[in-house]
């Protein structure tokens, strides 16, 4: 299949051709760069939900939930469950085989489970492109679910538009919730199995820290909300909160947009530059040899650099 067909597939929300442009992205195929080319222009319509936080939150669950609600509202979904990597066949461990399978009839759900393949942050290095597949198919609203490692998970706000931080009760989130990277990529906290014991101090502590910091006049200062995941129980506020959110307008919003185009443009010629040096200014071995001695410290990083910046130029 040309990209050209594959891409009019994708645009009229076909599942096996969305899933097989997912998979030329992930391959990090030429024939995937090329896909994203062809349309990119027909994005930017879906509304992006990243939820985060630390193992044993939830999480599933309530996207589970979540997902539900939104097709009881007319809107179509699309969910990358980011999972750790298998050291054995680089692939997810926990795949879309084994959860949410209350949607595996709704073809107003498309699921896609993928691996980190070592890319800290807490997503895999495709779930931006991704992303743009999904809105090209036409999904109204994306939701990310990140692998779930803590306070490092601090991308998603860098691909998301809006950030949702899953704590639970009774395992430590009381003091996690205070750490700033938490603190600073919320735009709403969900205090999930809100019937343990524990949960009104929890939901206490971060009304404390988000009490202590100015958020300017019509800036969104965080909402802090309750849910039981496993019965569904708060999940329509969270939509709610989630739409009121969406709802506002103002340059906040803009400067987050412009924020993450950044980010991707910064991160896509790093990582094309590093290609080519790898590929077309260094000989074969010559990087490892530079790795070799700076670990011997017979040549410093910031010179190796240098040389290497040197050779860039010149060819």
């Amino acid at each position: 299949m040309t990209v050209p067909s594959l891409a009019a597939q994708v645009l009229a929300g076909r599942p096996r051709a969305v899933a097989r442009a997912i998979s030329l992205i992930e391959d990090e195929t030429d024939a995937g760069i090329a896909l994203i080319r062809e349309l990119f222009s027909h994005t930017g319509r879906a509304f992006v939900v990243g939820i985060t936080g630390p193992p044993g939150a939830g999480k599933s669950t309530l996207v589970d939930r979540l997902a539900a609600e939104i097709r009881t509202r007319g809107q179509t979904v699309g969910i990358i469950a980011i999972d750790p990597t298998s050291p054995f066949s680089g692939g997810a461990l926990l795949g879309d085989r084994v959860r949410m399978q209350a949607h595996a009839n709704d073809p107003g759900v498309f699921i896609r489970s993928m691996a980190t393949r070592g890319h800290l942050g807490g997503l895999s290095r495709a779930t931006g492109d991704t992303v743009l597949i999904l809105d090209a198919a036409g999904r109204d609203i994306i939701i990310i679910e990140t692998v779930g490692v803590g306070q490092d998970e601090v991308d998603i706000v860098r691909t998301a538009d809006i950030s949702v931080v899953t704590l639970v009760p009774g395992t430590g989130d009381d003091v996690q919730a205070l750490k700033a990277g938490i603190m600073e990529i919320a735009d709403i906290f969900v205090v999930n199995k809100m019937d343990r014991e524990g949960a009104d101090r929890l939901v206490a502590s971060v009304d404390t820290v988000l009490n202590l910091q100015t958020w300017g006049e019509g800036g969104w200062k965080p909402r802090i909300l309750r849910a039981q995941a496993t019965t569904g129980t708060g999940v329509a506020d969270l939509l709610d909160a989630v739409m009121a959110f969406r709802a506002r307008e103002g340059t906040g919003e803009r400067e987050r947009r412009r924020a993450q185009a950044e980010y991707r443009l910064r991160d896509l010629l790093m990582r094309r530059f590093l290609t080519h040096v790898e590929r077309q200014v260094l000989a074969s071995g010559e990087l490892n040899e530079l790795v070799d001695r700076i670990a011997a410290r017979a040549l410093d990083p910031y010179t190796a650099v240098a040389q290497v910046l040197k050779q860039t130029l010149k060819t």
